[in-house]
């Protein structure tokens, strides 16, 4: 199957890319609006941009039926687009991931997902998004850039504190993956867990493997 991908209607390319490109981290983005409500909703389209400075992204993939973007977006953009220019990526475990799924309920602006899906905030070090006090990782973030990219928003932000369950790592920053138990997006409602994992040898050219 050959598909130029100009010709294909939007559902389909939704479908061929979240149904290809898996599984997905999925962040789990806790903001706050400018008058203080909180708000919390899951994105995969989410990857790391980089390490020096550390840096990640989300994508908002377009606005709301009614036109109007998404709460988050809307909180993270910088604060001359009229938002906070602050988020929490907090990490998908197993551990909250009913939760979690919860958080993707749309809402009026004015409800806190914290509340409606039960899940807890607590205070972040330096931004003023809470972070979710269920998650085992949290990475503060301040927005550098939000980049219109067609119907799409990619939001980049450098990372600026971060929260490690002291059980998951050791003393040369390693992480166990298998007590963090991430989950990763499937297509539809489907998601995978990380516990099945295989190893490649001599792959000694990666950072921090020597």
């Amino acid at each position: 199957m050959h598909l130029p991908a100009h010709e294909l209607p939007i559902e389909a390319r939704y479908k061929l890319l979240t149904g290809t490109i898996i599984p997905r981290p999925v962040a789990v983005i806790s903001t706050i609006s400018p008058n203080g409500v909180l708000n919390v909703a899951p994105f995969s389209y989410f990857s790391i941009v980089g390490h020096a400075p550390m840096a990640l992204s989300f994508a908002v993939a377009g606005p709301k039926p009614d036109g109007t973007w998404k709460d988050t977006l809307r909180n993270a953009q910088l604060p001359t687009e009229g938002g906070t220019g602050e988020f929490v990526v907090n990490i998908a475990t197993e551990y909250y991931a009913k939760q979690m799924a919860r958080t993707a309920t749309p809402l009026a602006a004015d409800i806190s997902e914290f509340d409606f899906a039960g899940l807890t905030p607590a205070a972040s070090a330096v931004v003023r998004p809470p972070r979710i006090g269920e998650a085992s990782v949290s990475f503060e973030c301040r927005t550098l850039h939000v980049v219109e990219v067609g119907r799409s928003r990619l939001v980049v932000g450098e990372v600026v504190y971060l929260y490690v369950d002291d059980a998951l790592v050791d003393n040369r920053f390693r992480v166990d993956f298998s007590q963090l138990r991430a989950i990763g997006r499937m297509a539809g409602s489907r998601y995978a867990r990380t516990t099945d994992t295989f190893v490649i040898e001599d792959e000694k050219f990666f950072p921090g493997t020597r």
